[in-house]
């Protein structure tokens, strides 16, 4: 399938992956409508993304509050109709050990993680029924592996896949594919902050795979989307670590296992 001439839904499109996918589709001259909850950011991306050549719609939405997400979502079907790519990377992610998030941390990051993406497809899927379309959902590398520090961002993600899994089988017949987006460490504002609450056994882990820019993952990713292979994982290193996890688990545990060891018998 190829990516053109097509009306596309992005949550979390203001800024990071959301907003470096927009601009590369935008250069297939497909219509856009970027959903976030800041409007002013939303103003900046629908400028950019009007600048590479594609025209773009706004809508200022919270994507963890069901209420709200049915009326944009409804409104945005009645401006532009049904989208024929659906794209949630809504996300965030403030690691830290496990007994510092407090249940509040972690419902928020479920809500902000998983909930969203529940919320725009719970809206949209009888929407794209009729003709049919593609859902990609954005999980992580966090989202098949559990690393160190991540525990509420790992559990949102690995439901993030286990959800779309369920969403591929039951909308097959209705000719919607579904596809999980899996990225690896990115430079994108999102992970600068990751950074600042990120424990040093996390980071350690981090060394041994390279940061990927933004702008390289979105068109490996634009690629993808244009077959049906169900996991999406840009760059050599996810792709390796998605291999080894599902053929070598336990060399997988030793080489995260070594890195924890070494940084807290330096302590």
């Amino acid at each position: 399938m190829s990516i053109s001439h097509q009306t596309i839904y992005i949550t979390g499109g203001s800024t990071g992956i959301g907003l470096s996918l927009a601009l590369e589709l935008a250069k297939a001259n497909n219509s856009l409508c970027l959903f976030a909850r800041d409007i002013k950011k939303l103003e900046q991306a629908q400028a950019a993304v009007s600048k590479a050549g594609s025209k773009c719609n706004i809508y200022a939405v919270d994507a963890k509050d069901y209420t709200a997400v049915k009326e944009t979502m409804d409104q945005a079907v009645r401006d532009n109709g049904s989208p024929d790519l659906l794209i949630n990377c809504v996300g965030r992610a403030f690691p830290d050990h496990f007994e510092n998030i407090t249940a509040p941390m972690m419902e928020d990051t479920m809500r902000t993680n998983f909930s969203s993406v529940w919320n725009v497809v719970h809206v949209l899927a009888p929407h794209m029924k009729a003709k049919g379309g593609r859902i990609v959902n954005t999980s992580s590398i966090g989202g098949f592996i559990g690393v160190f520090g991540y525990a509420d961002y790992s559990a949102s993600k690995f439901a993030v896949i286990g959800f779309s899994e369920v969403l591929k089988q039951e909308l097959a017949k209705y000719n919607i594919t579904v596809q999980v987006l899996c990225p690896p460490d990115t430079d994108t504002p999102g992970f600068a902050e990751e950074n600042k609450t990120k424990p040093e056994e996390t980071k350690e882990i981090s060394k041994s795979a390279k940061l990927m820019t933004a702008e390289a993952l979105a068109a490996e990713a634009v690629k993808a989307m244009q077959g049906n292979k169900f996991m999406i994982i840009p760059g050599g290193d996810g792709k390796l670590t998605y291999w080894m996890k599902r053929h070598f688990p336990f060399v997988v545990n030793m080489i995260m296992d070594s890195a924890i060891a070494k940084v807290q018998k330096g302590k």
